[in-house]
């Protein structure tokens, strides 16, 4: 028997007099305020109806692969969405950001870079860390340079890469050298994670000290060696909705998408830690 049967009997039970349509009135109150399946439907359907149009994502270009692949997952949750991104430094992406590009949602690769947007009253509300990634060498297939360590980097004739400075995997990287007590003059400074890796695909350079989460992106391109100071310089990633977000909800709805169980399946698979 169905809620709304069992409605429709009790109310012809009762005699239609005065105190009997008062109680009629208090039950059919009480009834459509409890009942589940009428209350809450609608409001999911109309949440879903809010979460629509296109979402500009600005984000650090270590999280290329997994942030495509949670957009994708975004857009089969929410039909009627697109998940625009725009990846690069870090630092660049925040003077974008201040400068008025438009953008609803900043990932960036570490607290430093995002106090950019911050600091320029351009975030919504305080930002979230969501992962923290860690430094790792890239070296040709097969290291066959036999590197195992980043003093190995210091050794003559060997050409390395390391990200420019003013971009986080830089800043990681020169906390490293500057904790193990070494110098390193690179073959060239990147403006991002991934065109220090490339050098190394290409095979333009020996070795760059990138993120553990570009190493595996990589795959057989590159192979991967740790070394005990990439601890010493993890790197957290904080995530905000922009105040001149043209499409909050949908920005909101994304960056909870990140935060959920998962959107941490997809970014510690991708070999990001949790904060």
């Amino acid at each position: 028997m169905t809620r709304s049967a069992r409605r429709t009997r009790i109310r012809r039970s009762l005699p239609v007099t005065g105190a009997g349509l008062a109680a009629l009135l208090v039950l059919s109150a009480c009834s459509s305020s409890s009942d589940p399946d009428s209350g809450f439907a609608a409001a999911g359907s109309s949440s879903s109806a809010e979460i629509s149009g296109q979402v500009t994502v600005f984000a650090a270009a270590s999280l290329k692969e997994s942030f495509t692949e949670l957009g994708e997952m975004f857009e089969k949750k929410h039909p009627g969405t697109e998940v625009t991104f725009n990846f690069g430094g870090s630092d660049t992406l925040a003077a974008s950001i201040t400068s008025g590009a438009p953008a609803d949602v900043f990932a960036s690769a570490s607290p430093r870079t995002m106090a950019t947007v911050t600091d320029a009253g351009d975030a919504a509300g305080a930002p979230t860390t969501f992962v923290r990634n860690q430094l790792e060498i890239a070296t040709l297939p097969g290291n066959p340079d036999r590197i195992s360590s980043l003093e190995d980097l210091t050794r003559p004739g060997l050409k390395v890469v390391l990200c420019d400075r003013t971009v986080p995997c830089g800043a990681a990287a020169q906390k490293a050298l500057a904790k193990s007590g070494l110098k390193l003059t690179p073959a060239s400074y990147e403006q991002d994670v991934k065109s220090a890796l490339t050098k190394v695909e290409l095979k333009e350079a020996d070795a760059a000290v990138v993120y553990r989460t570009d190493v595996r992106a990589a795959g057989d391109k590159v192979e991967g060696v740790n070394f005990p100071e990439s601890a010493e310089a993890v790197n957290d990633y904080p995530i905000a909705l922009l105040d001149q977000a043209r499409n909050a909800e949908a920005g909101k709805a994304f960056i909870e998408l990140v935060k959920s169980a998962e959107g941490r399946k997809v970014l510690t698979e991708a070999g990001f830690r949790t904060p």
